[in-house]
């Protein structure tokens, strides 16, 4: 009788203990949905960018699975290029380096990627990571390659096998490829696909049908979001992978000049989407996560309705630990450039906004401190398994070194600090009316400007454009009152050969917040614009351009809020200024903030590992340059 109670006493140990784990690591689950937390991983970008092999990215898939996995990190993500070839020449936009099949698909470079020789393409790297107890993914551009449209392949028919039949002929590539449409920071790459053939959507069934032969898990598609929207290929993808046996998690990127009213499209069809350019190791690009953030939680887009289960909107990765430069050839050769401060201010950040957490530094010379930023257990708890996120518009601060009292959050209706308002264009669904406030002006010497009325302030000055017809080549000639409104290009001056595009003809990182980009004129579809009834929409991206007044702080102070699963609030200051500065909130607005009554709390810092004890009035503390801080509360 005692054997047999010790046995039960064990067994039951042991199944509370397994129950645990799982509930604490596992970030998916089959019976919950896809992405139903925040996805967890590691990408290659910011250690490889392109050039990794398959000896590198098992060894750092060895290394998640070791470190990281035990701590909820889930998925190994290959980024962009696989298919091009490491040879003298090949480069981030070179042509004719890439490997693809006789469909004019994609395959991994042989000579990077040994294992895919004899058309196995990522199947045994995919059956390698599996046996890890991890996920394996992958980057794919949009649409079509510039190479594969150029030899014309035909378009496999994943029904019958054999070549896409439809009218009584084969389809091809030429068939199908909108060269108008090539990725505007790739022009030598990729370009859409017309989803309104069969034809068109047969070749996509093709691409995604494959990655799942080969076990893929993970799909992180880029030039189709942001400035680069194309929500057809998103729609015809996401219908594709809900159709799949095989759940695979749908990412897009890079989601440059991303605005809430664009995620609502697509937020439902994915699960998780950029919404800034590229975020590398510098504090600019840190700081401006701040508004983004801001905008997307207010927006409630955090954790909706996605693909097979939930979306997230997603910061970008962690270029924390050891790296590359972006857009390099160069494996990683070098430390993040952030200070300790400003690592702690993003990894929180990421944490408080639940952004999904992707880790690109290289796993193979991971130090301790990124180690222990990228396992901390309260930004984990917090980043899964918190609720009420919210930017926390109670928090003032002090310039330490200056003695100045009442800096406080841009926010406020008080004194604004270091706060920047500068009229950039934007992109926007053109079902939106507020879109339609461009008019034409003809000026006196025959000449025609398109210009932003501005309704909200009439004494600011007009934003005006002059408009040139768009021609076949890159030349153009100025738009007379006599011409008609067709698709037209728009440039500064009457004589200037740039034009003004929707798109960057480079990945732009989150530092660079102008929309659009001038550069030589062509006949690229991102530079070709249709006025009609006061909208002024993009061929490229058929969204409708307008100016909005945007008010960025280059310092300050901000503040995060949320409550935990067992009823503790979390409390976040960030401060942006380049000098240490004194903050503080008042207990009585943090609790009405969450709609708690308790008039004190208990709690710690994180960081400084400092217990508070009981905090009756207010929390304030030092906080450094760039820095921030991270209260647990209790305040039952």
């Amino acid at each position: 009788m005692i054997l047999k109670v010790s046995i039960f006493v064990i067994f039951f140990t042991l199944f509370v203990h397994c129950c645990r784990e799982t509930s604490e690591t596992k970030s998916q689950g089959d019976d919950i949905g896809q992405a139903s937390l925040p996805p967890r991983g590691w990408n290659s970008y910011d250690s490889f960018c392109w050039t990794i092999s398959e000896e590198e990215f098992l060894k750092n898939a060895e290394l998640v699975a070791q470190r990281l996995k035990p701590h909820g990190y889930q998925y190994v993500v290959v980024d962009f290029l696989w298919y091009r070839k490491k040879i003298e020449g090949a480069h981030t936009d070179s042509y004719g380096y890439d490997v693809f099949d006789e469909w004019g698909r994609m395959l991994p470079d042989p000579g990077r990627w040994p294992s895919s020789q004899g058309g196995k393409g990522f199947s045994e790297v995919a059956q390698k990571v599996h046996s890890m107890g991890l996920k394996f993914g992958i980057h794919v551009m949009r649409g079509l390659s510039k190479q594969a449209f150029n030899a014309n392949t035909l378009i496999l028919d994943t029904t019958t096998g054999k070549a896409y039949e439809e009218a009584g002929r084969q389809w091809r590539a030429q068939d199908v490829g909108i060269k108008e449409r090539t990725c505007a920071w790739m022009q030598n790459g990729f370009m859409s696909v017309n989803t309104k053939l069969g034809a068109g959507r047969a070749f996509l069934r093709s691409l995604y049908q494959q990655y799942a032969d080969w076990g893929v898990d993970f799909v992180k598609h880029d030039c189709v979001f942001g400035d680069d929207l194309d929500l057809d290929e998103i729609t015809v993808v996401s219908e594709l992978l809900n159709d799949l046996s095989r759940p695979i998690v749908y990412s897009l990127s890079p989601g440059t000049n991303a605005k809430p009213a664009m995620a609502k499209d697509v937020s439902g069809l994915v699960n998780m989407y950029r919404v800034t350019g590229d975020d590398w190791d510098t504090w600019k690009d840190v700081s401006t996560h701040f508004d983004v953030a801001r905008d997307f939680s207010a927006a409630n887009l955090v954790g909706v309705k996605g693909l097979k289960g939930k979306s997230w909107p997603d910061l970008d990765m962690l270029p924390l630990g050891w790296l590359t430069d972006p857009g390099s050839n160069d494996s990683p050769h070098r430390y993040c450039r952030l200070n300790l401060d400003e690592q702690r201010t993003q990894v929180t950040l990421w944490s408080m906004v639940r952004s999904p957490l992707i880790f690109g530094g290289d796993m193979r010379k991971l130090d301790d401190t990124t180690f222990s930023l990228l396992t901390d257990p309260t930004l984990l708890e917090i980043n899964w398994f918190s609720s009420n996120n919210m930017e926390f518009h109670y928090v003032t601060g002090s310039l330490s070194s200056s003695g100045k009292n009442g800096l406080t959050h841009p926010s406020e209706d008080k004194e604004k600090i270091n706060v920047l308002e500068t009229r950039v264009l934007a992109l926007r669904s053109c079902r939106n009316v507020k879109e339609n406030g461009w008019i034409t002006k003809v000026l006196e010497n025959d000449l025609e400007q398109v210009c932003w009325e501005e309704k909200s302030n009439k004494r600011m000055t007009p934003f005006c454009l002059y408009m040139r017809e768009a021609l076949s080549g890159s030349k153009g000639q100025m738009v007379n009152k006599h011409q008609n409104h067709g698709k037209l290009q728009l440039s500064v001056t009457e004589r200037t050969e740039f034009c003004f595009g929707a798109s960057s003809y480079r990945k732009l990182t989150a530092k660079e917040l102008s929309r659009g980009s001038f550069s030589r004129c062509r006949s690229h579809a991102s530079q070709m614009w249709e006025l009609n009834n006061g909208t002024l929409m993009n061929s490229y991206s058929g969204l409708c351009a307008t100016m909005d007044i945007v008010k960025a702080s280059s310092g300050g102070v901000r503040s995060w809020l949320a409550t935990g699963r067992r009823g503790e609030i979390y409390l976040a200051f960030f401060n942006l200024n380049n000098q240490v500065t004194e903050m503080s909130a008042k207990i009585s607005d943090i609790t009405k903030a969450i709609h708690a009554t308790s008039s004190k709390c208990t709690g710690r810092e994180v960081w400084s590992a400092t217990n508070l004890g009981t905090i009756k009035d207010s929390i304030s503390l030092s906080v450094k340059a760039h820095g921030c801080a991270l209260f647990v509360l209790n305040c039952k």
